[in-house]
């Protein structure tokens, strides 16, 4: 776009880099001067055309560094929790009184960097530009007696800004975390937060993340997650991130060593002109693991919803386990869902299933519940909840599980 020019000299502004990280920096800098901003060209893309969905909503961009201030946090209230705040991207502080402080390490933006070009024009601006984010790691054989919510908060005067940030989580050998990323957009303008998130599971280690927003928002969201994950490693990512302007989640997960098990599983209600993307590539690289993937969606009036996902199963991943769904719930005429499921496989002893279907509502469930008294836009609002609620009920805590039955409650009543 016509305003938003950046050279290397906002990588001199960034501080005790190394001369090779400087010189990637600016290799990665150049390479998405090239290509802009992701269009439909690019087949990662062709349902998401970023470049014209900043085109039609930003004027003008800035990489100016954001505020890392803020005055007050309301902290939830409805259960116990350890937490970090993100203030713009930028880490601001943490809190695990319920934990033994000497097994976890917290720091702000570990700028140690994966020396890996991407074809991601979006990679390659965060490669360039990021310095905000943080690093978390958990010992070896800890598990946290609480979960950590990280805070991830918007100020109000977040407006035509992007932001570039890195976080990096390590969970050692047999420790257990479990994190709600929970997204509070204090700003009503525009602006796009761009992220770039490493996770490593060592041996016999669980992580389970869940994502949710406390509002709506008319931000854009891009995360790119690469996870690796080891021997006998359990991860867990769901995702309830309705409310969104533009969100795209773009995850990929290396299963590295035998029976690893990954859960990818989604439940999303969108509104008018809301515009979401899933994008998962799961590399079965060891035998024995599993992968469960459930993408479900419920789509009103001029909203967009996609997914794509990728099962790759390598010749010496025998007995893998796989499996891949994505179902769309449209309400409205206007709404669209689009899916394109893969499946790459070069083992012979396997067991790997797709499957894709859209469609409206049920009209015989309709007339059911109406001829037990409910009206029709009640019994609408009941069927989504049925729709979307097996996916809520991956969640074992009674506390998050009522909290996130609430946050979509809300979403789909639109309050």
């Amino acid at each position: 776009m016509q305003n938003f020019e950046i050279n290397s000299d906002q990588i001199d502004k960034i501080k005790k880099i190394t001369a090779e990280e400087k010189s990637f920096r600016i290799k990665n800098l150049e390479l998405f001067k090239a290509t802009g901003f992701p269009n439909k060209r690019l087949e990662d893309w062709k349902f998401s055309d970023f470049e014209n969905i900043v085109s039609r909503n930003f004027e003008e961009l800035n990489i100016k560094k954001a505020s890392s201030e803020i005055n007050k946090i309301d902290l939830l209230k409805d259960f116990d929790h350890n937490h970090i705040l993100l203030v713009n991207g930028n880490f601001h502080s943490s809190n695990f009184e319920h934990e033994e402080k000497s097994k976890i390490k917290i720091s702000s933006c570990d700028k140690s960097i994966d020396y890996k070009i991407s074809k991601n024009p979006l990679i390659c601006l965060n490669h360039a530009l990021a310095e905000n984010g943080y690093s978390l790691e958990i010992d070896k054989n800890y598990k946290l007696n609480k979960v950590l919510v990280v805070y991830n908060i918007f100020t109000k005067d977040m407006k035509n800004k992007i932001l570039n940030n890195k976080n990096k989580i390590k969970v050692n050998e047999n420790a257990e975390l479990h994190v709600i990323e929970y997204t509070v957009n204090e700003s009503k303008s525009k602006f796009i937060n761009n992220v770039y998130e490493n996770i490593s599971l060592e041996k016999n280690s669980k992580l389970k993340n869940i994502s949710v927003q406390c509002n709506e928002s008319d931000g854009f969201f891009h995360k790119f997650l690469k996870n690796k994950l080891s021997l006998n490693s359990d991860y867990s990512n769901l995702i309830f991130s309705s409310g969104l302007k533009f969100n795209k989640l773009d995850i990929e997960c290396d299963l590295l060593e035998e029976s690893c098990k990954c859960n990818i599983l989604s439940a999303l209600f969108l509104k008018k002109n809301e515009h979401q993307e899933i994008k998962t590539l799961i590399n079965h690289l060891a035998p024995n693991c599993i992968s469960n993937q459930k993408i479900k969606n419920v789509l009103s009036s001029e909203s967009k919803g996609v997914y794509q996902g990728k099962i790759y199963v390598k010749d010496v991943a025998q007995k893998t386990n796989a499996y891949q769904l994505s179902k769309a719930l449209l309400i409205d005429d206007n709404a669209e869902f689009n899916a394109k499921p893969e499946l790459e496989i070069y083992a012979d002893d396997v067991k790997c299933s797709h499957g894709s279907s859209s469609g409206n509502i049920d009209e015989e469930s309709l007339h059911y519940l109406m001829t037990r008294g409910l009206n029709r836009n009640d019994s609408i609002k009941l069927l989504i909840k049925g729709f979307l609620n097996d996916v809520i009920e991956f969640i074992k805590n009674p506390k998050i599980k009522k909290f996130i039955e609430s946050k979509l409650e809300k979403q789909i009543n639109g309050r």
